[in-house]
């Protein structure tokens, strides 16, 4: 896709959701272009879906553009340029409007009617989609992050093995002390980041959701301790973790608001942080930090149960649901049980397990390709998103392949299921980070368990072939037609 092309794709994009005007701001992610939308009777979803590099549409409290890794980047950058604005930003009330977008607006106005009962059920608010909506916008912009301070702490932990093993000399000490330093860098002060970016989210000074993260990692030098009220034992630091941290800076935010309101402008500028840190940091301590700990345990302890006791049985069961859960963005709320359990735990026995949905679409897509070597369109697509397949990212083959075909999607989550019956079977799997699956997870899998790991990757390979290649492809698939999808002569 040349950048001309990113030009146009954005341009389509603005045509179809009612220009520059009906955005209140917008940011990409993974895979997605994620837009907050000022009036949804002005989106044409029908016209999104159809858009020639659009894989897919999300509805929800933020609309979700599926573009694919890369993409998505190039074409975000071009809609906020547009606008003048920065991603995450406030877009204008008025904007310019000079570009070729504008070609589309009245079609999309006389759409608006008939897509106006659709888009009311489906973008009902809900406290479940804010808090889903909330919870992504905090993580996302830290996916990044996760990735390059996971794998240098993965390839740091296979350097540190190998030296006890003898297969490194004593010298390699220093080097893997430095890359654990720099993975630290992300993973030491991850309730700091995590606190500013709910502190935007929230709408409250970012610097103080920062000073919570802190106040939640608090440090005492012995014999000093702080009691926890409920049970009269000194607080643990960082007891509750990231969800103490989310929980504090939510109610930080209507705190810091009330003050805002009620205290005169000319002492605000005092008044307003001191008693807004004051207040919620002893809240944090005495209050949120126990509560949080307590749920964060029961958690922990909850789904380690559940991969013990039921084996292959839950492995087969969460491997299976977790392709439904990326299609309608339910997956982000996982992000911090992930991080949670790792601070925990030292790793996350759940991702493994999941990273399974993702090879599942791998080995349909391949069965597919195999099957429906004359449909010259949908190989072309399936050699475009399988690559990212590999590398963990299911987005391009849940929406360009396997969703719009409709039983490759089903034999997919079986193909996920089955892998994930292998991990649960063998039990102990476990990462050390999160942001990447599929092969680049690889280095991240502790214990000496990356062969589990990769049983269940190919494991989930072969199952999604085999189902499908027998049960899941339909007649029309196989079709023959050329690359820009037109019947073959």
């Amino acid at each position: 896709m040349s950048e001309d092309k990113y030009t146009k794709l954005g341009d389509k994009i603005y045509a179809h959701i009612g220009g520059m005007e009906n955005v209140q701001s917008l940011y990409h992610c993974m895979t997605r272009i994620r837009i907050k939308i000022k009036d949804n009777d002005k989106v044409d979803v029908d016209g999104l879906k159809k858009i020639d590099g659009v894989l897919g549409v999300v509805e929800g409290d933020t609309l979700e553009v599926v573009v694919g890794p890369g993409v998505n980047t190039k074409v975000a950058a071009y809609m906020v340029d547009l606008a003048g604005v920065k991603e995450n930003d406030e877009f204008p009330t008025t904007v310019n409007q000079t570009s070729s977008y504008q070609s589309g607006k009245d079609e999309v106005t006389a759409k608006a009617d008939e897509v106006h009962a659709a888009h009311k059920a489906a973008l009902k608010k809900t406290w479940w989609r804010a808090a889903l909506q909330h919870i992504s916008a905090i993580f996302v912009p830290l996916i990044p992050a996760f990735v390059g301070a996971g794998l240098i702490s993965g390839v740091a932990g296979i350097f540190r093995n190998m030296m006890t093993a003898k297969m490194l000399p004593v010298s390699w000490a220093l080097a893997i002390n430095v890359l654990g330093v720099i993975a630290n860098g992300m993973y030491g002060y991850l309730n700091i980041f995590a606190g500013i970016n709910a502190a935007k989210e929230f709408g409250a000074t970012p610097g103080f959701g920062g000073i919570i993260g802190g106040i939640v990692m608090f440090n005492l030098a012995p014999p000093a301790t702080i009691p926890n009220l409920f049970s009269g034992q000194p607080l643990a630091p960082n007891q509750g973790g990231l969800i103490g941290v989310l929980i504090s800076v939510w109610l930080l935010s209507y705190v810091e608001k009330f003050f805002h309101k009620h205290i005169p402008d000319s002492i605000d500028i005092i008044f307003t942080p001191l008693l807004t840190v004051l207040i919620m940091g002893l809240v944090t301590l005495f209050l949120i930090m126990p509560f949080a700990g307590w749920v964060s345990n029961g958690l922990i302890g909850a789904i380690n149960w559940i991969l013990k006791v039921g084996g292959a049985f839950s492995g087969f069961i969460l491997g299976a649901a977790f392709l439904p859960m990326v299609m309608f963005g339910l997956h982000q709320i996982l992000t911090p049980i992930h991080v949670q359990m790792i601070q925990k735990t030292g790793s996350t026995p759940l991702l493994p397990v999941l990273a399974m949905a993702g090879a599942g679409q791998v080995g349909t897509a391949i069965a597919l390709w195999v099957k429906c070597r004359k449909n010259k369109h949908l190989t072309k697509m399936i050699k475009g998103a399988l690559p990212v397949g590999f590398l963990g990212v299911g987005e391009p083959l849940i929406y360009g392949i396997s969703l719009p075909l409709g039983r490759p999607f089903i034999t997919a989550c079986i193909g996920g299921g089955i892998g994930g019956a292998v991990i649960g079977a063998l039990g102990g799997v476990g990462a050390s980070a999160i942001g990447t699956s599929g092969i680049p997870l690889i280095p991240l899998i502790v214990n000496g368990r990356a062969w589990a790991y990769c049983l269940g990757l190919l494991a989930a390979y072969a199952g999604g072939f085999v189902v499908t290649y027998f049960f899941g492809v339909p007649k029309s698939a196989m079709v023959a037609t050329n690359e820009d999808g037109s019947p073959a002569e």
